[in-house]
């Protein structure tokens, strides 16, 4: 796409909806949603019911849902219904990290926004807490393809307290939590001893930390600017409830065989993680799908929480 905008093109500072503006202003609970599940990681028309269905669970939890995207050029943290419609329905939204930023801006693009670029813009406008389903990692065999989400990079630099069922099963596990402490990203188990494993309620590694109420939750992140220092995201992993999770045996053996067809096929780089991602929810009949969204529905509802605690102060 051309990176030609035209003259007297607006500022580049996101917007803020008037919603979200307000209730920063009052000091009350605000919770930024991404937006790439909308765009990219659900069919339509259900993306749509999905999305309205995350801000409303934060409503009814007492906060206001601040859903991230780049319209047009402008970074929006907190967008109307026509603009969510949009996300959902056009097929030509782009799938924005935080490196695609600065040109997507420039070029008067449109796209949803991951993990990085979501919790990148939501900082900036003074959100402190982001709900998702689960971040990026370290891939496996990292040794020999040094791939690596951005995601992990991005996040201990930014003060964010970020919500999440762990890191994507695909990924090497042991390995990400190995990179978040070199990074410096606290890492807290929301009622659990072990880090969740995204589509299932644990991976099998251990944490360090537990944690029991979104009020706990809170204190972390006081202590944290108590201490001040550099800034680095905490991350709260919520693990999806057992009655919900993926099929633990059926999750094992679909997900060997998606790694192999991988090798197979020589798929590498950036085209592997939507290729597994596939390959899961055709060979569970599509149980992976209901697995992420009761995860993200979960995360959604304990972020408002966190929110409402934090804003308590």
């Amino acid at each position: 796409m051309s990176l030609t905008a035209p003259l007297g093109a607006a500022p580049h500072a996101p917007v803020l909806s008037a919603e979200v503006r307000a209730a920063l202003d009052a000091h009350r609970p605000v919770v930024a949603l991404e937006s790439t599940i909308i765009a990219h990681g659900l069919p339509r028309p259900r993306n749509l019911r999905v999305a309205e269905e995350l801000e409303e669970i934060v409503r009814s939890a007492g906060a206001v849902p601040a859903t991230v995207a780049v319209l047009d050029g402008r970074a929006r943290v907190g967008l109307d219904k026509a603009q969510l419609e949009r996300v959902a329905e056009d097929p030509a939204m782009r799938k924005l990290g935080h490196r695609d930023l600065a040109p997507a801006l420039a070029a008067g693009a449109s796209g949803a926004t991951t993990v990085s670029a979501t919790a990148f813009l939501a900082a900036g406008a003074g959100l402190r807490v982001f709900a998702t389903g689960g971040l990026g990692g370290v891939h496996r065999g990292w040794t020999e393809s040094q791939d690596e989400s951005a995601d992990l990079r991005l996040l201990a630099g930014t003060g964010i307290t970020v919500v999440c069922a762990g890191v994507k099963s695909i990924l090497d596990v042991p390995a990400t939590l190995q990179r978040l402490e070199t990074l410096g990203v606290g890492v807290l188990g929301y009622g659990t001893d072990r880090f969740p494993g995204f589509y299932l309620s644990s991976s099998g590694e251990p944490v360090d930390w537990t944690v029991r109420s979104p009020e706990e939750v809170a204190g972390v992140m006081r202590a944290q600017d108590a201490l001040g220092g550099p800034p680095a995201a905490l991350i709260v992993a919520n693990p999806v409830p057992q009655e919900e999770q993926l099929d633990p045996v059926l999750h094992d053996r679909v997900l060997a065989e998606a790694l192999a067809a991988c090798r197979e096929r020589g798929i590498a780089g950036q085209a592997v993680t939507p290729f597994l991602l596939d390959h899961l929810m055709r060979g569970t009949g599509g149980a992976s799908l209901e697995a992420n969204l009761a995860a993200v529905r979960g995360n959604v509802a304990l972020a408002a929480r966190i929110a409402t605690a934090w804003s308590a102060r």
